[in-house]
């Protein structure tokens, strides 16, 4: 999923996706560019086709351990909830709003 595709999945117009992802999320995505990283080193990519391939790769591996998972709990990693709390001003906006 694109970050673009997440954020929708999330809600999320302008603010920064990461900041609502929830543990399991943020741990799937590191590994992704940790991968990515590993690789790169080892593969040395030229250009920009050779290092989007090592960038696929290492997003190919957060994205089979994340399957793994959620086939061994039958829960999916990736929530649209959203995990940064309301800042104090709008949430008191809202409840005044429901008096």
């Amino acid at each position: 999923m694109t970050p673009s595709q997440y954020k929708t999945v999330k809600g999320l117009k302008s603010q920064n996706l990461r900041d609502h992802m929830n543990d399991l999320e943020l741990i799937f995505s590191m590994l992704g560019e940790a991968s990515t990283t590993a690789i790169v080193k080892t593969q040395n990519p030229k250009g920009f086709i050779q290092n989007k391939k090592a960038a696929r790769q290492g997003g190919d591996v957060a994205g089979k351990a994340r399957r793994d998972l959620e086939a061994k709990t039958g829960q999916k990693v990736v929530s649209s909830e959203n995990y940064l709390p309301e800042p104090q001003k709008r949430k008191q906006i809202s409840q005044g709003k429901k008096k």
